[in-house]
């Protein structure tokens, strides 16, 4: 059975066995992951699942409850109607309950690639190979991936939904001595995955970082690469733009406010990669502005949260929702070029293919500290400042005013008179989001925006590299 047929089975068994007045919805999805992992310059693992998740929620008698499975038979179906049914009698009455998404039409999705799905494993050895020969003998480790998702969603409302994605990713580092290097790259299609120019990013960046200097604490100017950048994003999407820490007054949004620099425009934007055309709920999704030209405009919504404000679901139900609060998973934050032109991004770079030669000079000394043109257009307008490669072990000390804590990893650089000059240790940093991205604080934005992936497939992060006026480094990264 498709996955359609069998989220329409499980509606039916609610209705024989709950009654006509029960309300129920249905998640089908079937999850193929594929993964080669790499060290010390040689794939150790490659190992491939693939299962199919079942997701009941029903509404009877006042009360919700939940419920999930892998059986797809009429047995495992039926046991999974009756033990969620047994539990919704255990449930308090839920007075919150919205009610089932209505029918309404559902978008096509992202361009499915079904190279990319069904991607045979030499396919992604070949792109660990490039890696590892490009690195020009450095320790090298990291992983290549592909996924593919299959999904349907139906409710006894008469709502269906159906999608598939499919997805790519590359994320390795290369080691020159205790110094670090590192190189990702998430896309549609696992061609545009170049492994040879992401081994070359990150062997320029290892060999730029080598024996750094430590500079005090302080105030700098930064440019940060779009890998530090995504933290700066899933962040803003976990704890600023969720609806229900807003409802909670857990958030700093403030829709109408211009909290953010003009330069500032932040799309959550699903259709424009690898992710389902629907949400848990079967919420169509949609490209949702959240902050337009520095001001906020919006925070997602499922359907509990968005009736609790008095608002439509923005179609970000997600497992969890109920507890966390629904949060965005595709953001984007829009590069100079979109902006100026008023049109979609440019395509995702992958590697230093597009800007400056990884193994060449880079514009400054040391030679690969900045490896893409982008990048070197806002250093080159840095007096004195640093250059950041990543952001890691990141944590939130406030989560209203949104104040992380984290350190920096895998290079930075003194940047002077518009040249890096020397490697610099690492940093612990302590930070306001919203505040470093504040008015008057954006100073340059790239052109190129580079997809991020996260630890779970179809959700990304996207950027371009970032200049701001200022970041609070408060100490070494042991202290």
């Amino acid at each position: 059975m498709s996955e359609l047929d069998v989220a329409g089975q499980v509606v039916e068994l609610v209705r024989r066995l709950a009654g006509p007045d029960a309300q129920a919805e249905v998640t089908v999805t079937r999850a193929d992951l594929a993964l080669t992992r790499f060290a010390n310059s040689f794939i150790h693992q490659n190992v491939a699942e693939s299962g199919t998740a079942v997701r009941l929620r029903l509404h009877v008698d006042g009360r919700t409850s939940a419920g999930s499975g892998s059986l797809v038979d009429t047995d495992g179906l039926t046991a999974l109607v009756e033990r969620t049914l047994a539990a919704a009698r255990l449930c308090p009455p839920d007075p919150a309950w919205p009610g089932l998404a209505p029918p309404a039409p559902v978008p096509a999705g992202a361009v499915f690639d079904e190279a990319t799905a069904f991607a045979e494993p030499d396919e992604r050895a070949a792109r660990v190979r490039a890696f590892v020969d490009a690195v020009g003998g450095l320790e090298a480790a990291g992983y290549c991936r592909t996924a593919y998702r299959s999904g349907a969603f139906a409710n006894s409302a008469g709502h269906s939904a159906s999608g598939r994605m499919a997805e790519a990713a590359m994320d390795g580092i290369a080691r020159a001595g205790g110094a670090d290097g590192v190189a990702r790259r998430c896309a549609d299609r696992l061609a545009e995955v170049d492994g040879a120019a992401l081994g070359g990013r990150a062997a320029a960046k290892a060999r730029a970082a080598a024996d750094p200097i430590e500079l005090p604490p302080g105030r700098y100017e930064v440019v940060l690469e779009p890998a530090a950048v995504a933290d700066l994003l899933q962040n803003l999407s976990w704890f600023g733009f969720n609806g229900k820490r807003y409802a909670e007054r857990q958030s700093f949004a403030e829709l109408g406010v211009a909290q953010f620099d003009p330069a500032v425009t932040l799309v959550d934007d699903p259709l424009h990669g690898s992710a389902l055309p629907y949400d848990l709920e079967g919420t169509p999704r949609h490209a949702l502005t959240l902050v337009d030209t520095g001001t906020t405009r919006a925070v997602t919504h499922d359907r509990r949260s968005g009736a609790e404000a008095g608002v439509a679901s923005t179609g970000h139900g997600i497992p969890g929702a109920a507890t966390f609060g629904p949060i965005p998973t595709n953001l984007r934050l829009l590069p100079a070029a979109a902006r100026t032109a008023g049109g979609d991004s440019p395509a995702p770079v992958g590697g230093p293919a597009e800007g400056i030669a990884a193994g060449g000079p880079s514009g400054g000394t040391p030679a690969g500290a900045v490896a893409d043109a982008d990048t070197a257009a806002l250093v080159a307008g840095v007096a004195r400042g640093l250059l950041v490669s990543d952001f890691w072990y990141t944590r939130v000390l406030d989560p209203k005013r949104l104040v992380i804590t984290g350190l920096t990893r895998n290079g930075v650089w003194l940047v002077e008179d518009g040249v890096p000059t020397r490697a610099v240790r690492d940093f612990r940093f302590t930070e306001s989001y919203p505040r470093a991205l504040g008015p008057g604080r954006v100073l340059g934005l790239g052109r190129l925006p580079l997809r991020q992936p996260d630890r779970t497939d179809g959700v990304w992060w996207e950027a371009p590299p970032l200049r701001l006026a200022s970041w609070n480094f408060t100490g070494g990264a042991s202290g």
